[in-house]
C-alpha cells in the first residue's frame, strides 16, 4: 500500500514522533494507522501515546443541569474563531438543554425539536442549517449524554473544551472535586473491571511488543534472552499498571495525590454512580492538507539525500 504524505502528517499528528518515524511505521504497518501508532509507542514509548490528549477538531462542551436531570453536549465547528460566536455558543447551549429537557433517542432526534434563534426555526436544525449559511462555516451536533433519576449531579467545564458529569450520593463538594479531578486526569472508567476490553487488549499488545524489543537488544548484545516466565509477568505489570492509571477509583487524588480517589469518596461519604467525560475533538481529525504538503517536501528531500 502507498505512503501517503497526508497519512505520514496524521500520524504525527497524533504521536509527536519525527516524520521518518511515522514514514517507516505506516510502511511496516502496511498503512494500518492504529497498528503504526501502537509500533511507535513500543519504539519511542510513552512520547509516542499523546493522541488522547490532543484535539484534533474545534467546538465547545456545554452541560445543562436541573435538579437531577441534566445533559453534556459536545457540538462542533472548523475554527477556533466560531467558538467565541454568541450565535454559535446560543446554539451549543440550547442544545444541552434540549437534550436534557426532552430526552431525545439520539442527534437527528435532538435536531427535531422545536428551537428558533436568529431568524431561524422552526426546528434545531433549522438554526444550525440557517447558522451555517449566516456565519459562513459548518458546524454538527456530535455527542449528548442525558441523565436522570434520583442521583444528584455535579458538572464542570474546563472552558469550553472539556466538560464532565458525575451522578453521585453523598457530599457536593466531594462531587464537585471529583468531577474536575475527571477533567485532568481522564480516566476512562470507574473501576479496573470497567476498562474496555479493547483498551487492555491494546495496552497488553504493546507491553507484549516491548518485551519482544527488548529481548532481540539483549539477544544483540551478546546477552541471554528473559524467559517467558519472566517476560509474561512483565507483561502482566504493565497491563495492571494501566488499569490502575486509566480507572477513577484507583487514580491519585489531583488535591491529595497522599490518597486515592477511592478513599477521598469513602472519607466524605461520597457515592459515585458513573460519569461522562467529553473532550472536544476526540477521535476527530481536523484537515491536514498544508501541512501534508510539507511532510512530502520533507519525505521527498530525505529520499533524495
Amino acid at each position: 500500500m502507498a505512503i501517503t504524505a497526508s497519512m505520514v502528517a496524521e500520524l504525527r499528528a497524533k504521536t509527536d514522533a519525527p516524520m521518518m518515524e511515522c514514514k517507516k511505521a505506516l510502511t511496516e504497518a502496511e498503512g494500518d494507522m492504529a497498528k503504526a501508532e501502537e509500533l511507535l509507542r513500543v519504539k519511542l514509548g510513552t512520547k509516542a501515546g499523546k493522541a488522547a490528549s490532543r484535539v484534533t477538531a474545534e467546538g465547545v462542551i456545554t452541560s445543562f443541569v436541573n435538579g437531577s436531570t441534566g445533559a453534556v453536549m459536545e457540538v462542533n465547528c472548523e475554527t477556533d474563531f466560531v467558538t467565541k460566536n454568541d450565535s454559535f455558543l446560543a446554539l451549543a447551549n440550547a442544545a444541552a438543554q434540549l437534550a436534557a429537557e426532552h430526552n431525545p433517542a439520539d442527534v437527528a432526534a435532538l435536531g427535531a425539536l422545536p428551537y428558533s434563534q436568529d431568524g431561524f426555526g422552526p426546528t434545531l436544525e433549522d438554526v444550525r442549517k440557517g447558522l451555517i449559511g449566516k456565519i459562513g462555516e459548518n458546524m454538527s451536533f456530535r455527542r449528548f449524554q442525558r441523565y436522570s433519576g434520583s442521583d444528584k449531579l455535579a458538572t464542570y467545564l474546563h472552558g469550553t473544551r472539556i466538560g464532565v458529569v458525575v451522578a453521585y450520593e453523598g457530599d457536593d463538594v466531594a462531587a464537585k472535586d471529583t468531577a474536575m479531578h475527571i477533567a485532568a486526569m481522564k480516566p476512562v472508567s470507574l473501576t479496573s473491571a470497567d476498562v474496555p476490553a479493547e483498551f487492555i487488549e491494546r495496552e497488553r499488545s504493546v507491553a507484549t511488543a516491548k518485551a519482544d524489543e527488548a529481548n532481540k537488544e539483549l539477544v544483540a548484545a551478546g546477552k541471554p534472552a528473559q524467559s517467558a516466565e519472566i517476560v509474561a509477568k512483565r507483561i502482566d505489570g504493565a497491563v495492571q499498571k494501566y488499569l490502575k492509571e486509566v480507572s477513577l477509583f484507583n487514580q491519585s487524588f489531583v488535591k491529595n495525590d497522599k490518597q486515592t480517589v477511592e478513599q477521598m469518596l469513602k472519607a466524605s461519604g461520597t457515592t459515585v454512580k458513573s460519569f461522562t467525560l467529553y473532550v472536544v475533538g476526540e477521535g476527530i481529525e481536523k484537515k491536514v492538507d498544508d501541512f501534508a504538503a510539507e511532510v512530502a517536501a520533507q519525505v521527498a528531500a530525505a529520499q533524495g539525500a
